[in-house]
């Protein structure tokens, strides 16, 4: 069973023939997959811009967008089938919502011991958190905003605030992220609380206002990291007052290709492989904030996509999916 975007806004579960698993495949019973919600809406929307149908795909990604497509990339599962030494293991995939499928064994990682099923399905927004601060570089002691407590952010927030001396403040719009902040062990403001002159911002909003507030925020010299995806949304800024005299910068991170800091020494799988050490951490349950059987997959889609809501990570459990 697998989940198909039909067309822009409507989705539908389709049974999938799987196929045989060869010599150096495995195959994967899915236990759980999460929902991205910022770039699964746009894709459910058909907002992947013309331009960016190719750079957009997901590495099992299978039709074209706007639709019929299946799409996805937080699958956590057990192997069934495949090598001695994956055999029985818990294990990450970029993979799109299916109960069970077949892949080249290193596509998938395992899961340490010490990771719930679901929580790692966080592994691909720790992972992308991992190579925002791979770009971003922030150093002892800094004062340091991210703008926008999604889930992108709140993992941001959650893996620097171990560097030492650092201050910390995570912003946004609803006033419920405060005690999310809280269990995450940063402070909490909204933007018109928002402090200034800080060494380094990072937007993770999705919202033209979120990357203002950034501007203006960071220090004169300073470097907003642009962490957002807009799909096909403009994206408006006022540029006309303090941007040039302050020489402000915007530097975007994708999650794509490695950082370049990085890039000559760490391959995409070493920066997965550290997402899934980093989950170890049992503060990241804080972001598990839904949960629903597989069945009820392309209502939730739908819902999470079209309207508004406090969901960090969404879940869905393909136990008993044929």
């Amino acid at each position: 069973m697998a989940f198909w975007i039909d067309e822009p806004g409507i989705g539908a579960l389709h049974r999938q023939p799987i196929a045989r698993a060869g010599e150096g495949d495995v195959l994967v019973r899915t236990s759980f997959t999460g929902i991205s919600r910022g770039t699964e809406a746009s894709v459910f929307l058909g907002r992947v811009p013309i331009s960016e149908h190719e750079r957009m795909r997901a590495p099992f990604q299978e039709g074209d967008f706007p639709g019929p497509v299946k799409y996805g990339y937080l699958n956590v599962g057990v192997v069934e089938h495949g090598p001695e030494a994956l055999r029985g293991r818990t294990v990450f995939t970029l993979f799109p919502h299916q109960s069970a499928f077949v892949v080249p064994a290193d596509a998938v990682v395992p899961v340490p011991r010490g990771v719930p099923a679901r929580r790692a399905v966080l592994a691909g927004a720790v992972e992308t958190a991992v190579n925002v601060l791979w770009d971003a570089a922030p150093l002892i002691g800094d004062r340091v905003t991210i703008v926008g407590a999604g889930m992108i952010g709140c993992c941001i927030a959650r893996l620097i605030r171990g560097i030492p001396e650092l201050d910390v403040v995570l912003v946004d719009v609803d006033t419920s992220r405060h005690e999310v902040a809280d269990r995450l062990g940063v402070r909490f403001a909204e933007p018109g609380d928002a402090p200034g002159n800080r060494d380094l911002v990072i937007n993770s909003s999705g919202s033209e206002a979120g990357l203002q507030l950034a501007l203006e925020s960071v220090v004169t010299d300073g470097e907003v990291i642009e962490a957002s995806w807009y799909g096909d949304r403009p994206v408006t800024l006022a540029l006309g007052a303090d941007f040039h005299s302050r020489r402000l910068t915007i530097r975007s991170s994708q999650v794509g290709a490695v950082a370049r800091r990085r890039r000559g020494t760490r391959t995409t799988r070493d920066r997965l492989t550290l997402a899934l050490e980093l989950l170890q951490d049992a503060a990241f349950d804080t972001l598990l904030t839904g949960h629903s059987p597989w069945s009820d997959l392309p209502a939730v889609m739908a819902g999470l996509a079209t309207e508004r809501s406090a969901e960090l990570c969404h879940t869905i459990d393909w136990k008993d999916a044929s």
